[in-house]
């Protein structure tokens, strides 16, 4: 007994990274396999099989129980970044830990590397569609007082819970849609217009964006109800959306980054005369 109450201890200081919950992940996967491009939707195959986005959406959050170093130690940092109110993304940087940011980068190299491992590529994918889903819900980035809302407690529809947990589940999952009916519901809504806007694959954006809403999440009163969820919930409609045309934006401009890098060391191989410093460094898509 005395062994598990240290553990709940320890756990309850452990900030809760789980951005959208189980449904919204699945939606923003769902959501971004509409906005694939054929190359991107090949490349994901050959890398996933038969799974599904929305499958591996939520491989991140359900790995947080492994005992491997990389998701005790690592891994919970890559799920959020922190921009003080006032400061941009590019003013603070990241921190010696890396975050969000750091981690999508390390994964586009991954995905781009044609040595790399089937088992760390998949890795890859999984992790960075669960990432920019999470930079599109606002407490991921936080303001670095409050643990992205963790430590502001609120009742929400009577009962005890946090701000982040509101926002990541609550109005969510108060709707009791599945998350096909969600993606369907969202997907269809989406014009082309509003496709061609959002489909933009500079994470730097998104935090913006991010940052920006996160200040008008804040409530006045501590007891959440009917009134916070109609004013809010068009917001986070937005965001899943958003972030499901983003996942299929950053795929397609990392996977094109991964087809000229193999067309220019294939032309490389074939003549080498052709240039006197090897093969072109890839181009960092998505990270402008």
């Amino acid at each position: 007994m005395r062994v598990v109450l240290v553990a709940l201890l320890i756990l309850s200081w452990v900030p809760d990274a789980r951005a959208w919950g189980r449904t919204g992940h699945r939606v923003t996967g769902a959501i971004a396999e509409r906005f694939l491009s054929e190359p991107a939707r090949a490349a994901v195959r050959e890398i996933l099989g038969p799974e599904t986005l929305a499958e591996a959406a939520t491989w991140a959050d359900e790995m947080r129980a492994s005992h491997d170093p990389f998701w005790r130690e690592q891994a919970g940092a890559y799920h959020y970044v922190t921009v003080p109110e006032g400061k941009s993304y590019a003013q603070v940087g990241a921190p010696a830990q890396g975050d969000a940011v750091t981690a999508l980068r390390s994964f586009a190299d991954t995905l781009r590397d044609p040595n790399a491992s089937l088992v760390d590529r998949q890795l890859a994918l999984r992790f960075a569609i669960h990432i920019i889903a999470d930079l599109h819900q606002p407490l991921h980035v936080g303001n670095g007082r409050d643990r992205g809302g963790n430590e502001v407690k609120v009742r929400f529809f009577g009962r005890p819970t946090n701000l982040h947990r509101v926002w990541d589940s609550g109005i969510i999952d108060r709707e009791r849609r599945s998350f096909r009916e969600w993606a369907d519901w969202l997907g269809t809504r989406i014009t082309p217009q509003q496709a061609a806007r959002w489909a933009v694959s500079d994470p730097l954006v998104w935090i913006a964006e991010s940052a920006r809403i996160r200040s008008t999440l804040y409530p006045e009163r501590a007891n959440l109800g009917w009134r916070y969820v109609l004013r809010h919930k068009p917001v986070i409609r937005e965001r899943l959306a958003q972030a499901g045309v983003r996942i299929a934006a950053w795929l397609d401009a990392v996977f094109a980054g991964a087809a000229e890098e193999r067309t220019a060391s294939s032309d490389g191989a074939r003549d080498d005369s052709r240039s006197t410093v090897g093969a072109p460094v890839p181009a960092q898509a998505g990270f402008q």
